[in-house]
C-alpha cells in the first residue's frame, strides 16, 4: 500500500473516509481529526505566535506574506524519512497550509522524483467533489470515492429540499475572521443557501472577503454565526470583545433577537471536506428552530439538540454550538 504524507486537514479526513486511514504516516501541526491521526509524526508547524489576538496574528501574516517568507515551517529530514510515495496538500490559500509551490522549494529535486504530489485546490463544492476523486485515484479508492461523494450530496440535496418548504429566510451573515473582519466565502455561501439562508457577504467560488464594521452594521443581518478559521470554540469566545465591543453592536437585530451563534470553524465551516455536511445540518437546525412559522424565535440549548437529533447531526455537535446572547 501507498505511504502517504498529508499536510492539510481537508486531505487527511479525505483520506480517512476514503478508509486509506492506516496509510498516513506523518501530517502536518494542523491534521487531527480523525483523532488517531493525532499520534502520527507533525512535519509542519507555524512560524507565527497564534495565541496572541487576532488582529495581531493578522498584522503578523501580512508581514511575512509582503516579506516573501513562509508561514508553514517543513521539517524537510522527517517527511524525507517518512518515506511518502503520496503527498497530500494544497494551492487554495496561502494562509491556511503549506503550498505545493512551498513544498517545491525546500524540497528541491526530491519532490520531483518517486513521489506523487496531489494539490487541492477548493473552492467551492463542486471543487471538493473533484478533490475527492483525485484522492481516490492515486490511493486506488475509486469506488469508496464515488460512495463518498454520493453519500455527502444526497444528503445535502435532503436538506436543501426539506428549506424550500419553509416560507421564511433568514439573512444571514458568517464572520470568518474577527479582527480585522472578514467574511466567508468560497463554499460557505452554497451552505447559508441550502440550508434556507440568504447569504448577506461573499460569493460562491471566490476567496473570503474583507469588510468594514459599518457594512455588517449597513446589512443588518437576521442571524450572525461567528466560525472564525483557525479557532476553536473557546478561542472564537475569547476573541468576541473585538465585535460586541464595536458601536452599535446592541442595535442589531440579530443581537437583539439573540440570534448571534458561535460554531468551531476550525473544525467545521473552514474546512472543506466530508464534514462540510455536518456544518450544513448545523445550518439546517438553526434555521428550523429560529425561524420556524415565519417568526423569529429564541432558540435555547435543549430545542438545538432536539433540532441537530432530528437533522441526523451528531448529538456531540451542541458541543460545538453556542448562543452567546440571552
Amino acid at each position: 500500500m501507498a505511504r502517504i504524507a498529508s499536510l492539510t486537514p481537508n486531505a487527511t479526513e479525505i483520506t480517512a473516509a476514503l478508509g486509506a486511514l492506516s496509510q498516513l504516516v506523518v501530517r502536518s501541526h494542523a491534521c487531527d481529526y480523525p483523532p488517531s491521526v493525532c499520534s502520527l509524526p507533525v512535519c509542519t508547524k507555524v512560524s507565527i505566535d497564534t495565541t496572541v489576538p487576532s488582529s495581531d496574528i493578522d498584522q503578523s501574516v501580512k508581514d511575512l506574506l509582503s516579506s516573501a517568507f513562509s508561514i508553514f515551517e517543513i521539517d524537510v529530514p522527517l517527511l524525507k524519512a517518512a518515506a511518502p510515495d503520496i503527498i497530500l496538500t494544497q494551492s487554495q490559500c496561502d494562509v491556511c497550509a503549506v503550498s505545493e509551490a512551498e513544498l517545491s522549494g525546500v524540497l528541491g529535486d526530491w519532490f520531483h522524483h518517486g513521489v506523487y504530489i496531489v494539490s487541492l485546490k477548493s473552492n467551492q463544492l463542486t471543487d471538493i467533489w473533484q478533490d475527492i476523486t483525485n484522492i481516490a485515484e492515486v490511493i486506488d479508492a475509486n469506488d469508496r470515492g464515488r460512495e463518498l461523494i454520493s453519500k455527502i450530496r444526497v444528503n445535502m440535496t435532503t436538506i436543501d429540499k426539506k428549506c424550500a418548504a419553509l416560507r421564511s429566510r433568514p439573512r444571514v451573515a458568517c464572520i470568518e475572521w474577527i479582527a480585522p473582519l472578514m467574511t466567508a466565502g468560497n463554499w460557505v455561501p452554497e451552505l447559508v443557501s441550502m440550508a434556507g439562508g440568504i447569504n448577506l457577504f461573499g460569493e460562491t467560488g471566490i476567496h473570503s472577503p474583507w469588510m468594514d464594521w459599518e457594512e455588517l452594521q449597513s446589512a443588518d443581518p437576521d442571524v450572525m454565526i461567528v466560525m472564525p478559521c483557525g479557532f476553536n470554540l473557546k478561542r472564537c469566545r475569547a476573541e468576541m470583545f473585538a465585535l460586541t465591543s464595536s458601536p452599535g453592536w446592541e442595535e442589531l437585530s440579530c443581537v437583539k433577537t439573540g440570534n448571534v451563534y458561535l460554531v468551531d470553524g476550525n473544525q467545521y465551516f473552514n474546512r472543506p471536506g466530508p464534514r462540510l455536511l455536518e456544518s450544513a445540518e448545523i445550518l439546517f437546525a438553526l434555521k428550523v428552530k429560529v425561524f420556524e412559522n415565519d417568526k423569529v424565535k429564541s432558540c435555547n440549548d435543549k430545542d438545538l439538540k432536539s433540532s441537530l437529533r432530528s437533522a441526523k447531526t451528531p448529538v456531540d455537535l451542541i458541543s460545538v454550538f453556542k448562543k452567546i446572547n440571552g
